[in-house]
């Protein structure tokens, strides 16, 4: 699992695999946290695999620790 942080938008990324190539990603179901905080973003495979998680809202959707050692993407 390897996770991304864009500080400044408050976007996630956590990706399950170790690469996601271009195109791989064919289907999106966005998904509403339980409160509202948050909406993530499941990104499936042609197979219907899971592929990765956007986080949208990541403050609110994820454990600080997860994101405090996230490499940011913001710089």
């Amino acid at each position: 699992m390897y996770v991304e942080y864009d500080r400044e938008n408050d976007l996630a990324y956590v990706s399950l695999v170790e690469h996601i190539a271009d195109g791989a990603a064919v289907r999106q179901v966005t998904v509403e946290t339980p409160g509202g905080g948050a909406d993530l973003n499941l990104d499936f495979d042609e197979a219907g695999r899971l592929l990765g998680i956007e986080v949208v809202g990541a403050q609110a959707g994820l454990p600080e620790e997860l994101l405090r050692p996230a490499p940011r993407t913001d710089r």
